[in-house]
């Protein structure tokens, strides 16, 4: 124990004496820890952005969506082709009242998107237009009435060019004044307001404020020209069923489009715990590539570490030689130089730790400004790690200096100094 503590001493005597090196040679460490913990800050705070939004929609709710056959769900292929403008038109309403029959299922409602030409006044922008069924409001909970009222399935059913305003379009195109009553031009046909929704915000990059909300039949007939929706939402009474009920509405779309082989579905079906797991997954690996990236900044400072202490042990054969020649073994010379390397690393690491929390907060409040709720979590597990990372740098990357600075011989280090 002894040993131990003088090696400590000396390791740590040697890094004040020559406090200029010792900075120099913290730089690669502190720079590759404060990227651990801003990454996996990052990983946590955008994971926790994207679940709180997918948790908007509610954990009870499971959606049926267009997907282009022959393509996983989650696949680049996929979100390459819906992205691309690739038409999916076979989901139909029908298809969304034969899947409604199940018996865990309650509320829905089927909906297809349109972005166009919106005017009132001498105002025009281009609008995205929401065709839904008039369930919507009891589906999505967020939905609430501000003024006016929703529109009614005798509605949809008897094509009314009826609308309801989002916040923010009602702002745009009404400011103070009052909207319901008003009429507007979709497309150059009009349309009545008969309500308008409560401020909202945005989910992701989808401003719920800036929709125009238009019965589904009258969107599909008098605007677009079109007979199939892109998406239906639906209620599940029991969550313990959840994975059931999926499976069971994948058989009844596979019915309905009369599908044999998975591979060629044209539809899929996912639910919000689903889709949770698919993103925990995909954070997961995303992590441990850009923790894989942000190691070779600490491979560069472990090996800037080694260089320093391979310059140490050349200017100090003279004290390694003079305490051999009183009686210091192999082993209590190896321990100094490495507890040096340790040292310096684990220094390194508190203040990479440091730097990495105070960026990752800058980067919260930037965000923050900018108006994206992000919480950049640096989590007790992220400071271990980093520090784990450069302790474990230091022992590597500080041995072999270690090793030769032992096995010198007294006489030897002596003759040479």
């Amino acid at each position: 124990m002894h040993e131990i503590l003088t090696s400590i001493r000396l390791a740590l005597r040697s890094l004040r004496s020559n406090v200029g090196r010792t900075i120099f040679s913290l730089t690669g460490i502190v720079i590759g820890v404060a990227a651990v913990i801003i990454v996996l800050s990052l990983g946590a705070g955008v994971r926790g952005f994207v679940i709180s939004q997918i948790e908007a929609f509610g954990s009870d709710v499971i959606e049926i969506e267009i997907k282009t056959p022959k393509t996983a769900q989650t696949s680049a292929q996929n979100i390459g082709g819906m992205v691309g403008g690739a038409q999916v038109t076979t989901l139909k309403i029908e298809d969304m009242e034969e899947v409604a029959k199940l018996s865990n299922l309650g509320a829905w409602y089927g909906g297809v998107m349109s972005q166009d030409i919106t005017s009132y006044k001498n105002k025009n922008k281009q609008v995205l237009t929401m065709g839904v069924t008039a369930d919507v409001i009891r589906v999505d909970e967020k939905m609430e009435i501000e003024f006016g009222r929703m529109f009614t399935e005798e509605d949809d059913d008897s094509l009314k060019q009826v609308v309801v305003l989002g916040s923010g379009i009602k702002e745009s195109f009404f400011g103070k004044e009052d909207a319901v009553g008003k009429n507007i031009k979709i497309r150059g046909k009009s349309f009545r307001v008969i309500g308008v929704l409560k401020e909202r915000g945005a989910i992701s990059f989808f401003d719920f404020d800036k929709l125009i909300y238009v019965p589904l039949k009258t969107l599909q007939k008098k605007v677009m020209g079109a007979d199939h929706i892109t998406f239906a939402m639906f209620k599940v009474k029991d969550e313990t069923k959840t994975e059931l009920t999926t499976i069971q509405m994948n058989d009844v779309m596979r019915r309905q489009h009369d599908i044999d082989d998975p591979d060629d579905d044209d539809f899929a079906v996912m639910s919000m715990a689903e889709a949770k797991d698919i993103l925990d997954q995909v954070f997961a690996v995303l992590n441990i590539l850009l923790l894989s990236l942000t190691s070779i900044s600490l491979v560069v400072g472990g090996v800037g570490i080694m260089n320093v202490m391979y310059v140490t042990v050349i200017e100090r054969y003279f004290e390694i030689g003079l305490r051999k020649s009183v009686g210091a073994g192999n082993s209590s010379i190896l321990a100094q130089f490495l507890f040096e390397a340790i040292f310096l690393t684990l220094l390194g690491g508190i203040v990479g730790v440091i730097a990495g929390v105070l960026i990752s907060l800058g980067a919260e409040y930037a965000a923050f400004r900018m108006g994206y709720f992000l919480e950049f979590k640096v989590t007790l597990w992220s400071i271990v790690v980093a520090l784990s990372f450069s302790s474990l740098t230091g022992v590597i990357f500080g041995i072999y200096p270690a090793l030769k600075a032992s096995r010198l011989s007294p006489m030897d280090a002596l003759r040479k100094e």
